[in-house]
């Protein structure tokens, strides 16, 4: 019980407190939407030639046939992954391992040399981000149109071109959902179920799920999925040094900035190259300001130097005041030749020495892989038994894959011991291109032949008959009694 004359306490934040929140401000910042400014140039040109590559790479491949079937499908229900010529199976989880140290020097390599070039002209977040912003400024217009439109209350025009627009992002997000699924699912079989939509509900899922993905991403989220979800902008801090290529601004030739008119020296009015036009702001996807430095949002597109050589011809100023080039580059005047010296440095060379003989050991791998594989299993269940005649039975199971796009014939024989033969079999079996085939064989030995045990060794040869290098020659045991 509280005492007559007590008091509520009062917690009142100090003075100091409360200066401290203010100086810090929200822990998190609210979006200020990026209107990007639309630029042509040499840079500008590249991306979009990834942008047609890799598209027409992703939406064309489904289509392509190649042998009767697929050219590309990664066909999870029979457990094989067709590449044009090439079968992969589950046993072949050692080419996507070194698949996967190839990305991951790749990345390396690359971003060593000449920073974030993945992310600027052919990460699918930045593809789809090109690709999404043509169809808004086809819709809504420019720049300026698109931010008069923003202010401007909702009327019918606005309602209109709003739902024009998200309903154009929708149309190429589902399509390329589908298109996604179909290296899963072969296309034939999703264009059979297309027009009664009768696709099975991990098709639907999967469809629905990539296009909201590229949706948002791609058309809602944009920038903030390079800022803040991508753990490459975060990490990537540590892959740079001062002779790796970056998007530079040029302080010490652009600064101080000023506007002034076309053609006038900017020694004559104290001035740097700069006019301060901020063109190079309007044209980033991520809306940093380069001419603050190397900043982490920054994804290596160029756009800004587009932006900004075009309006040093305009001024008749010599182009470059952004550009491509190192912090060693700035700071000590390099011209081309000293730069590409030092990007060719030993840390890249070793990079991409790694990188060739890891490159040149998958290709060896493919060109050597095997066309014929086969696991034989000795069937435990049954172990050894005395059948008539005075013979010892093994029953073994043989997984023969034709690891090629044509029906094979092969010949299976087996030896190691004396007098030991197969029953009851032509030796001689049919397996369908790209296939496995399980064989159960019935292999007899005399019961005074071999070791009581499971020390005596066996050997199958399977040979294909219309090429007697395609042969495997696999070990196994046979048991006697003891």
């Amino acid at each position: 019980m509280n005492h007559p004359d007590s008091q509520p306490i009062k917690l009142v934040p100090s003075q100091k407190a409360a200066e401290t929140a203010e100086q810090e401000g929200s822990l998190y910042e609210s979006r200020k939407k990026v209107y990007v400014r639309s630029i042509s140039g040499v840079f500008a040109n590249w991306r979009w030639i990834l942008v047609w590559v890799t598209q027409l790479l992703f939406y064309g491949l489904p289509w392509l046939q190649w042998n009767g079937r697929q050219a590309v499908l990664f066909h999870l229900v029979e457990r094989k992954f067709y590449i044009f010529g090439w079968v992969f199976w589950p046993q072949d989880v050692f080419f996507l391992a070194i698949l996967l140290i190839i990305s991951a020097y790749a990345l390396f390599f690359f971003t060593a040399i000449a920073g974030r070039l993945w992310c600027g002209y052919a990460c699918p977040q930045t593809v789809y981000t090109e690709i999404f912003l043509w169809i808004e400024e086809k819709i809504e217009g420019d720049r300026n149109k698109r931010m008069k439109l923003d202010k401007a209350p909702m009327s019918g025009r606005k309602f209109g071109l709003k739902a024009a627009k998200h309903t154009a992002w929708a149309v190429v997000a589902l399509w390329t959902g589908f298109t996604f699924v179909a290296y899963f699912t072969p296309l034939k079989e999703l264009l059979g179920s297309f027009v009664p939509f009768a696709f099975g509900s991990w098709e639907i899922f999967w469809i629905l799920f990539y296009g909201a993905f590229t949706y948002f991403f791609a058309g809602i989220m944009r920038e903030q999925v390079c800022k803040y979800m991508c753990p490459y902008a975060r990490f990537q801090g540590v892959m740079f040094d001062p002779d790796t290529l970056i998007i530079t601004y040029d302080e010490e030739r652009g600064e101080p900035r000023g506007s002034r008119k076309k053609g006038v020296d900017p020694a004559s009015v104290g001035k740097g190259d700069c006019i301060d036009c901020s063109l190079c702001v309007q044209v980033c996807p991520t809306g940093i300001d380069i001419r603050k430095g190397l900043q982490y949002e920054c994804i290596g597109c160029a756009a800004c130097i587009d932006a900004c050589d075009e309006v040093m011809d305009k001024m008749n100023y010599p182009r470059g005041l952004i550009r491509y080039s190192t912090e060693n580059a700035l700071k000590k005047h390099w011209g081309r030749k000293e730069i590409v010296g030092h990007v060719m440095r030993p840390r890249t060379l070793i990079y991409g020495g790694i990188l060739a003989l890891v490159c040149m050991a998958f290709v060896w791998g493919l060109a050597t892989r095997e066309p014929l594989r086969v696991d034989v299993i000795r069937d435990r269940a049954t172990l050894s038994r005395e059948v008539a005649g005075g013979l010892i039975e093994n029953v073994y199971q043989l997984q023969i894959m034709n690891m090629t796009e044509a029906p094979r014939s092969f010949e299976v024989s087996v030896s190691g011991l004396d007098g030991i033969r197969i029953a009851d079999f032509g030796g001689q079996v049919e397996v369908p291109s790209a296939s496995m085939h399980a064989l159960t064989l019935q292999v007899r030995v005399p019961v005074d032949t071999g070791e009581p045990g499971s020390s005596n060794v066996i050997h199958f040869d399977i040979k294909a008959k219309d090429d007697t290098s395609v042969a495997v020659h696999e070990a196994s045991t046979f048991l006697l009694p003891r």
